[in-house]
């Protein structure tokens, strides 16, 4: 089906909707077309090729308020819906801050995002499952590797469709491309996991299967004889992933129902500085071919660049429509989420940060989910590399990092140049002066 097609489809629930008693309606759908294969020791574990579709609805009645979903968009499933959702929000609390958006415009150049590659829909599912096969042939080629714990290649390509009754009609396409593997060395019970995986939006953009394959392979073969190591407090540079991790949950810590339920330890703290003046922090939704990128959120409200810290000081909440409301702000078009969360570079290497190290850690990976937004409480299980005068020294591993995000932002003491792009949250190195290593 058309994308014109699907605006006037969207035309005619907004009209039926409203012929029936709705107030306000908000729809959005989408259709994606997802390909995924993984493969171990040769062989084809997972394969799976799905067309899905869906659609929500949020329909206000006298500002009552009611949502629905379907994946069956045929029009007399979908208008039994509307009618089914209308009669439900009759039924609950009026709610104020839920009316919709206020149009701002319809002229908006999605196109200018760079958010599809229509090469990445030209590739054969025999060419992806020969890219799964072929990396994980290179990975297994050294022979410090023990085995495959599997080897992946996938593609998404999705067409978003918003409309609602305030008169916002819009559409995008955009697309994916991620190949990765995840590998084992070492032996008996010394055995040690790790991997690689990249993301992109646009085929060219991906890096090879050999660099993803060496990237695994060096992230796992650089355990090998790791020790455990007594608790202290010590200097740790977090590689620009696990850096990633941490300003992930920062962006939860600034996300506006968090704020305005009081469950984050930021509500209240803007305009106070919160971080080293070094730490300057966007949410950029509209730069080309990145992940996070889109033209406008499931409101209608279009995607901005929103500083969040600027020198260290909270100028921003992440704000959809709702939230905004809650806290009498204004919607930053966060309505969806994040878009593209970073953190700025600085001017420095990661070398650079190991050498101004006595001694320290090179935080390579962490597992476990111990972040309390509400408290800014960080507890995670990690392991990296021990540094001792400058250099990298021996890997280490089965100990703990813990401290608080508000200390943390502020004990930043060093930003690298060396941000990954393969999620929609962005950072490189950081080197925080004193964390507290819980170890044997």
């Amino acid at each position: 089906m058309e994308t014109t097609n699907y605006i006037d489809y969207n035309e005619e629930i907004i009209a039926f909707a409203l012929k029936n008693g709705a107030s306000q309606i908000q729809i959005a759908h989408g259709i994606s077309d997802d390909f995924d294969v993984e493969v171990r020791q040769g062989d084809i574990q997972q394969f799976s090729k799905s067309i899905s579709k869906s659609l929500g609805m949020k329909i206000l009645v006298d500002d009552k308020v009611a949502s629905a979903s379907t994946s069956d968009l045929r029009k007399e499933v979908v208008q039994e819906l509307v009618i089914s959702t209308i009669q439900r929000a009759k039924y609950s609390e009026p709610d104020i801050f839920a009316r919709l958006a206020e149009l701002e415009t319809n002229n908006i150049n999605s196109e200018s995002l760079e958010m599809y590659d229509p090469k990445i829909e030209e590739l054969t599912p025999e060419y992806k499952i020969a890219q799964a096969l072929e990396m994980e042939k290179i990975a297994l080629s050294d022979g410090r590797i023990t085995n495959s714990l599997g080897s992946s290649f996938s593609t998404s390509i999705s067409d978003i469709y918003i409309a609602n009754s305030n008169g916002f009609a819009g559409a995008f396409k955009s697309s994916s491309i991620g190949a990765g593997i995840f590998l084992q060395s070492g032996e008996g019970d010394n055995l040690y996991e790790e991997g690689w995986w990249e993301n992109r939006v646009q085929l060219a953009m991906l890096p090879s299967i050999e660099e993803i394959a060496q990237i695994a392979t060096h992230r796992t073969t650089r355990l090998i004889g790791a020790k455990k190591i007594e608790s202290e407090k010590l200097p740790v540079i977090l590689e620009p992933s696990i850096a990633a991790e941490i300003l992930g949950f920062l962006s939860a810590c600034v996300n506006g129902s968090s704020i305005y339920l009081n469950r984050s330890f930021l509500a209240g703290k803007l305009n106070e500085q919160i971080a080293n003046p070094i730490i300057n922090i966007v949410d950029d939704g509209l730069i080309p071919h990145r992940l996070g990128s889109r033209p406008f959120d499931v409101d209608g409200v279009p995607t901005r660049r929103t500083i969040v810290i600027e020198n260290g000081v909270l100028k921003s909440y992440i704000l959809g429509t709702y939230a905004a409301r809650k806290l009498n702000m204004k919607s930053t078009g966060n309505a969806s989420g994040i878009t593209n969360f970073i953190r700025e570079p600085g001017t420095a290497t990661q070398a650079d940060l190991i050498k101004s190290i006595d001694k320290g850690i090179l935080i390579t990976s962490t597992i476990g989910h111990g972040l309390n937004p509400t408290t800014g409480d960080i507890s995670k299980g990690a392991t990296g590399i021990m540094i001792i005068n400058g250099e990298l020294a021996y890997p280490v591993n089965e100990f703990t990092i813990s401290g608080n995000l508000s200390g943390i932002l502020q004990n930043i003491t060093a930003i690298a140049n060396d941000p990954i792009y393969n999620s929609q949250i962005i950072s490189p190195s950081i080197l925080i002066n004193q964390l507290d290593i819980s170890g044997k």
